[in-house]
């Protein structure tokens, strides 16, 4: 299997630089947290680590704990956002498993009993309602 180096053109780095904007949720030195423009459910917050990787194969390990552990916080926060049942944590590696950018990065999905999450490709959300979402999760960070 032949290793494919890591893009810092793709989206996320793009974000990362702040070429692209995002509806950011949280930060600290080491990850960002913003929704996902085209979210499975209400509240879908993507976690980025700072540090360059294609996915979880190649991160360095210490990269891997300061993502898990924003992970855990903005999961907390998107499950109290939302009065969600649950949440979903998804992190995909390499394309045949479904990975679309090419840089680490978890998806964090408030779920309801009974509700199936919408597919990833419906289409881009409205921005207003991202802005919404995402305020929601950053005040339930504040409590």
């Amino acid at each position: 299997m032949t290793e494919t180096a890591y893009d810092p053109q793709n989206i996320f780095g793009k974000i990362l630089r702040g070429e692209v904007p995002c509806h950011k949720v949280y930060e600290n030195a080491h990850v960002i947290a913003f929704m996902d423009v085209m979210p499975q459910a209400d509240g879908h917050t993507l976690v980025v680590p700072k540090t360059p990787s294609r996915n979880l194969l190649d991160a360095d390990p210490a990269t891997l704990g300061h993502l898990y552990a924003a992970v855990q916080i903005v999961a907390r926060a998107a499950k109290a956002a939302f009065s969600a049942d649950g949440v979903a944590v998804y992190q995909y590696n390499e394309a045949a498993a479904g990975q679309t950018v090419f840089h680490l990065h978890v998806h964090v999905l408030p779920r309801h009993e009974g509700v199936a999450p919408r597919r990833h490709v419906s289409g881009m959300a409205d921005p207003t309602v991202l802005a919404e979402h995402a305020e929601r999760i950053r005040t339930a960070l504040e409590g």
